[in-house]
C-alpha cells in the first residue's frame, strides 16, 4: 500500500511553509499585514452615500439634517480609512520608518483626502450630467446615478486617484479592481481624467496608468487606452506609456489607442474597431473602412441542408 494521505499532507505542509519562509513578500514577516479588502469596500460604499445621499442607503434626505448625516458618515469613514492607510504604509515602510512617523503620515494623507472630497463630488456631479446628456436612453439623472456601471467605475477611480497621487500603496489598486470586478471597466488609479467624463455601456473598457484624458470625453464599450509592447516590464515604470486624449473626443466601441506618444487631438472622433498607434489631428475622424459585403444567390435546398446540419439534424 502506498504512503498514507496523512504523511503526504504533512510533507506538503512542510514544503509550502519552507517556501513561504524564503519568499520576501510574504506578509507574515514581522507584524505586518495587508489592508483589509472588505474594509476598503465598505469605505467606498460609505463615501458613495456621502457623494449621492439618499441613493445607496436607507436615509431619507427629505427629513434628515444633511450636515449631521454627512458629518457622521465621514467621521465613521475616517476611523476605518486611517487604519487601512496606516496598515498599507506600515506594510511598505516596515523597518524604514518609526510607528510614530507612519501614524503622522497616515493622518496627513487622510486630512488631504477629506480636504479634496468637495472637489471630487463636484467632478462626479459633472460626470452624472455627462451621462444624462450623452445618452438618450437615460430617463433621468437619478437613472444614471443608480444604475450606470460607467459612473460607478468613475466614482471609484476618482476616490482611488486621490490616494494614488499621495503615493499610498495597495489601496488604490484594491479599489479599482473592486470596480473592475463589478463592471468589467478597468481604470487605473494613476490615469488623469478631466471633468464631464462618460463611459457608455462600459464593459471591456481599459484605461492605463499614464493615460491623460481631457474634458467632455466620451468612450464606448471595449475601448482600450493602452500601452504598446511592455516586454521591458519594470524598466518602463514611471514612463509615459499610454495615450493622451484631448477635450471633446469621442471613441467608439472596440477601438484601441496605444502608446505614450499618441495624442488624439481635440474634437476628434475615432470609429469602432480602429487601431491607433500614431497621433490624430484635432477635429479629425478616424474611420475604419468596412469589409465589403457580397450577397450571392444560393440553391435553397443546399442552404436548408447546411442549416439543419449545423443544428445537429440531417435532411434525407
Amino acid at each position: 500500500m502506498g504512503e498514507s494521505i496523512q504523511n503526504i499532507i504533512l510533507k506538503s505542509t512542510a514544503d509550502i511553509a519552507k517556501r513561504l519562509e524564503q519568499t520576501p513578500y510574504i506578509v507574515s514577516k514581522g507584524d505586518r499585514r495587508l489592508p483589509g479588502r472588505s474594509a476598503i469596500i465598505n469605505i467606498l460604499k460609505d463615501l458613495r452615500r456621502v457623494m449621492f445621499p439618499g441613493f445607496f442607503g436607507d436615509e431619507n434626505i427629505m427629513v434628515i439634517d444633511p450636515d449631521y448625516f454627512i458629518g457622521n458618515c465621514l467621521t465613521h469613514v475616517y476611523v476605518s480609512l486611517k487604519n487601512e492607510v496606516r496598515t498599507a504604509l506600515y506594510y511598505r515602510d516596515y523597518g524604514k520608518k518609526s510607528s510614530e512617523e507612519i501614524d503622522l503620515h497616515a493622518e496627513q494623507i487622510c486630512a488631504r483626502f477629506f480636504e479634496r472630497l468637495p472637489a471630487v463630488q463636484e467632478l462626479l456631479l459633472k460626470d452624472v450630467e455627462a451621462g444624462f446628456d450623452g445618452d438618450p436612453a437615460a430617463k433621468s439623472r437619478e437613472d444614471v446615478v443608480i444604475s450606470y456601471p460607467g459612473l460607478f467605475a468613475v466614482f471609484v477611480y476618482r476616490i482611488a486617484h486621490e490616494f494614488y497621487v499621495q503615493d499610498v500603496p495597495l489601496l488604490p489598486r484594491i479599489m479599482t479592481e473592486y470596480a473592475h470586478s463589478r463592471t468589467g471597466i478597468d481604470i487605473n488609479s494613476g490615469a488623469s481624467i478631466g471633468e464631464y467624463f462618460f463611459i457608455d455601456h462600459g464593459t471591456g473598457v481599459v484605461i492605463g496608468e499614464t493615460t491623460e484624458i481631457g474634458d467632455h470625453v466620451k468612450l464606448y464599450q471595449g475601448v482600450t487606452l493602452g500601452a504598446l509592447s511592455t516586454r521591458k516590464g519594470q524598466e518602463l515604470r514611471g514612463k509615459k506609456r499610454h495615450p493622451t486624449i484631448e477635450d471633446r473626443v469621442t471613441v467608439y466601441s472596440n477601438a484601441s489607442i496605444l502608446g505614450g506618444e499618441t495624442v488624439v487631438g481635440e474634437g476628434a472622433i475615432v470609429s469602432g474597431g480602429a487601431f491607433v498607434t500614431s497621433s490624430v489631428p484635432a477635429y479629425t475622424k478616424v474611420i475604419v473602412k468596412n469589409p465589403e459585403l457580397q450577397f450571392k444567390d444560393s440553391d435553397k435546398t443546399v442552404v436548408l441542408d447546411e442549416i439543419n446540419n449545423e443544428a445537429g439534424y440531417w435532411v434525407i
